[in-house]
């Protein structure tokens, strides 16, 4: 699912998007195989019919909070950066949200377990001048990467808020030539 156009502002573009790295994904898989095996597996062992509902009943309710909610959380969870801001949205009946603009982004920071550096995601945290302070991103893909373009496209903003830039990136407020 796609950023909508419309919630941008007039002249902004999105640079990237994305969900959270795929690895959100496991638990819910492995849970999903192993309940479908253990409960037909209980269910074909026993006789009784109440039992029956029982396996039945215990294995929708564990598929629907260790399996469908994780999914339905990674699907409606976005990650977006514009020329202008960051943008996180996610929930799928409620929603939540916050947006960075660019122009209030003191430092970008990341955290990546062993694990992270396994799978290549982590945590980014940037620290804005905005009363919220801290906005934390877990389970980046790319995180380093990330960073990176988070730095490279503030730069852009500040390039772009003092009065536009040349086509070779070049600051015509800014001198190039070192006077």
């Amino acid at each position: 699912m796609a950023y909508p156009k419309k919630l941008l502002s007039p002249g902004e573009s999105i640079e990237f998007e994305m969900r959270p790295h795929w690895r959100a994904l496991i638990v819910p898989v492995v849970v999903l195989i192993a309940i479908v095996f253990l409960g037909t597996w209980l269910y074909f062992l026993t006789d009784s019919s109440i039992l029956r509902w029982i396996i039945g009943l215990a294995g929708v309710i564990i598929l629907l909070f260790w399996a469908l909610i994780p999914l339905l959380r990674w699907l409606t969870t976005q990650y977006v950066f514009t020329d202008r801001r960051i943008i996180v949205r996610k929930g799928l009946l409620t929603k939540e949200g916050r947006d960075v603009p660019l122009a209030k982004v003191n430092s970008v920071s990341f955290e990546q377990s062993v694990l992270g550096r396994i799978f290549n995601f982590g945590v980014l945290q940037v620290e804005s001048a905005n009363v919220d302070g801290t906005l934390s991103i877990k389970d980046v893909p790319d995180v380093e990467e990330i960073q990176r373009d988070v730095y490279r496209l503030q730069e852009e903003d500040d390039v772009r808020r003092r009065g536009g830039s040349h086509a070779n990136g070049t600051s015509p407020v800014l001198p190039t030539d070192g006077t």
